[in-house]
């Protein structure tokens, strides 16, 4: 927990030690913050970083770009701007007085840009269910109740999340740590600097390093797609299957492989630059625990049959390994089919997914009991403080007093908006999305409710525990059978209180930068709404274009349109939805024993914390962080060894070997490198596939193939036949 300051409302200091020494203290309330640079800005790096985030969703390696890369790239382009377009006074001396060049480019217009950025970053949940139905299923669903899901899930929880503001946003006490971040990147960005003697500024710095990502990315995303999963100890053994399962690292343990490939090391945990050492270690400890043990401890001890399936994988499969045909059990209506379900068999998992959901269990439990263990104390008097009617204000609330606040009447609006629209979606649409409206309800309800004692653990603590798997897990029981259903529900229950989480960690920010509330408040949203439009355009262009998206049956052997995630959300529809918890982890169920993995998980932070009482002089016993090295694999399936095992080794060098040793060095270019990366292989990205792979211009080599461990895949239990797979006798 943060250092605090004693309470005293004549200082200037801020109570939590990292706030005050980063945020800075003063404010200009007559810079120009709303102007048509930042309209441009904003808007395009909103469209851009849209476009490409949900671009590279589909394909094997979904890179994601961060707000981060928008707020550096646009800062030369800020500067150029402000130097070249007139600073010409319209409309001189009356009420609609305005210029295109207000004066030099500045850090508020800066912030708010990053917020449009923000609205970009990534792909929303939603999409899963337009591709989960029209790729996976192969169902019709519209464009207009698509937009609708997609559009008010990310909006939804906007609409209670000013409810909180009291209490998350305006006391000191609510830090929001990783705000620090960027509230430290816009600092260096705008501090005035000279070019060190025989150096670069951060500027040039970014530029050579996101053209040399651009030009390094033809070859390993186009020419040599092998650089992406390089598993040579495949090769010592080409025929046999246990040395592939071993040396692979897209099936199997990765053991020895390797990506040298931006996307392969930063698709699923992120940028490795951007993650302290603390982390990456107890990430690093998890991975080998469940990689390089109880994998091939539950697999060689044929747990759950485990060799008659593929090593890793999250495919749902027969009993004979082959994959389970879902299509088999859903009826004309898209409802579970009960008697075809029971003449067709039920439904089995690789014994890596089982575990891996069973390791979901643990994490949510580990990380309540955690958190109450060794941050309860502090959790409860910081809220006693923030939400106390003796609570003092810091020097940031004081002064962000000068500016208007957002009326309550706006947040009421848009929840009022957004129900509507869904209870017209649900009644309208119901065959396609299956939802009843006492299910929105009771999604909201919960979503509600934990929005602000997650909030209270994720503003202080910067850990936020999810409510996916929770919530797919209660509407599988109350309402089975319908898979839509199941993934509306996980969506509008799980991603509208991280929306609403994330509107208030912007608040935040815009809190440290001193941006006036209202225009906080229509950037989120504008740039929200229109980053939707340009994710659904762009899925629904890529569904037309590429022929069986998704599909990994009919697709060529080097296809990068495999859609990874969107297929593990499938299978969760497939399992929470379809079938339902009852047949797969309940009373009906063969795999009911992972239900002891939410024992498991609540015991393990205890176990630490009562290490850490004997022992308090051992400090490596107290950086023992149960939820992350519980949940250290949690993006795999989708995530592979070789995500995981590349993203390691780079984290080590920058987050502990530069950062220990060349501090000075990693400072100034640790953040920029990574949007400098990020930056350079999605613009060669998009480029290659509209001017090479759209005209079907493809290489085909030796070299063109990621992995080449082909029998990794297979089984390995006695008589199960596979094509392509040997038959073990």
């Amino acid at each position: 927990m943060a250092g605090t300051h004693e309470d005293d409302p004549a200082s200037d200091e801020s109570r939590i030690k990292q706030v005050d020494i980063t945020v800075p203290k003063t404010d200009d309330p007559t810079l120009p913050v709303v102007t048509f640079r930042m309209w441009v800005l904003g808007l395009t790096s909103c469209v851009v970083l849209s476009f490409v985030n949900q671009f590279f969703w589909y394909r094997t390696e979904p890179l994601s770009l961060s707000s981060i890369t928008a707020q550096i790239a646009v800062v030369p382009l800020g500067h150029l701007m402000a130097r070249a377009i007139t600073n010409r006074v319209y409309f001189s001396g009356t009420r609609w007085e305005f210029t295109l060049n207000p004066g030099p480019f500045n850090v508020k217009e800066h912030v708010l840009i990053t917020i449009f950025a923000n609205s970009g970053a990534g792909s929303p949940y939603a999409t899963s269910i337009l591709s989960a139905v029209k790729l996976f299923y192969k169902k019709q669903l519209t464009f207009l109740p698509a937009l609708i899901i997609m559009a008010t899930t990310q909006v939804l929880g906007y609409g209670w999340a000013g409810l909180f503001r009291e209490y998350l946003v305006e006391p000191g006490e609510m830090w929001w740590p990783g705000n620090l971040i960027q509230v430290s990147l816009f600092r260096a960005l705008h501090e005035k600097e000279k070019r060190p003697g025989g150096g670069t500024t951060r500027t040039q710095f970014f530029l050579i390093v996101l053209i040399c990502s651009f030009a390094y990315y033809i070859v390993s995303g186009y020419f040599f797609p092998l650089l992406t999963s390089f598993s040579w100890v495949c090769w010592l053994a080409p025929y046999s299957v246990l040395v592939q399962q071993i040396g692979s690292g897209l099936q199997g343990l990765g053991i020895g492989s390797f990506g040298l490939d931006w996307p392969t090391i930063s698709s699923y945990l992120g940028s490795p630059l951007a993650s302290p050492w603390f982390a990456t270690a107890n990430v690093a400890v998890g991975f080998v625990l469940v990689m390089y043990v109880m994998t091939p401890i539950t697999y060689w001890l044929n747990i759950y049959n485990a060799k008659n399936f593929t090593l890793f994988s999250s495919e749902l499969f027969m009993s004979n390994g082959t994959v389970y045909d879902i299509s088999q059990i859903v009826d004309s209506n898209f409802q579970f089919d009960e008697n075809a379900y029971q003449k067709y068999g039920p439904i089995h998992l690789s014994t890596f997914f089982a575990m891996a959901y069973g390791l979901g269990f643990a994490t949510l439990s580990a990380t309540v009991v955690h958190i109450l263990l060794f941050n309860g104390r502090d959790i409860l008097e910081q809220s006693k403080r923030s939400f106390g009617k003796s609570k003092k204000m810091d020097i940031h609330s004081r002064l962000m007093k000068v500016y208007k606040q957002v009326p309550m009447w706006w947040f009421h609006i848009i929840l009022l908006l957004n129900l509507a629209l869904i209870f017209f979606a649900c009644f309208y649409y119901h065959e396609t999305l299956q939802l009843p409206w006492w299910g929105v309800l009771l999604a909201c309800t919960i979503a509600f409710v934990f929005t602000l004692p997650i909030g209270v653990i994720a503003a202080t603590t910067n850990q936020a525990p999810g409510l996916n798997i929770i919530t797919e897990y209660i509407f599988g029981y109350v309402y089975p059978g319908r898979p839509v259903a199941n993934m509306a529900f996980k969506t509008f229950g799980y991603i509208s209180m991280i929306q609403a989480l994330t509107f208030l960690a912007d608040l935040k920010l815009g809190h440290y930068m001193k941006i006036p509330p209202r225009t906080m408040f229509m950037a989120q949203v504008v740039g929200t709404l229109v980053s939707v439009i340009v994710y659904q355009a762009t899925a629904w262009w890529l569904m037309g274009s590429i022929p069986n998206l998704c599909d990994t049956s009919l697709l060529p052997p080097n296809s990068q349109w495999t859609c990874p995630t969107d297929h593990v959300f499938y299978d969760a529809s497939v399992i929470w939805g379809l079938v339902g918890p009852r047949r797969i982890f309940g009373q009906l169920g063969q795999y009911s024993m992972l239900n002891w993995f939410f024992l498991g998980g609540a015991i393990a932070p205890l176990l630490v914390w009562l290490a850490h009482k004997a022992f308090p002089k051992q400090k490596w016993v107290g950086l023992i962080h149960m939820p992350v090295l519980i949940g250290a694999t949690a993006g795999m399936p989708p995530a592979t060894a070789v995500n995981y095992t590349s993203w390691f080794v780079v984290a080590f060098v920058f987050g502990f070997v530069i950062f220990r040793y060349r501090t000075k060095w990693w400072e100034r270019h640790n953040y920029i490198l990574s949007g400098g990366l990020d930056a350079g292989t999605a613009f060669l990205s998009v480029l290659v596939f509209i001017g090479l792979q759209m005209q079907n211009i493809e290489v085909n080599w030796w070299g063109a193939t990621p992995d080449r461990c082909p029998l990794a895949a297979c089984p390995t239990a006695k008589g199960i036949s596979i094509e392509g797979c040997p038959v073990f006798s």
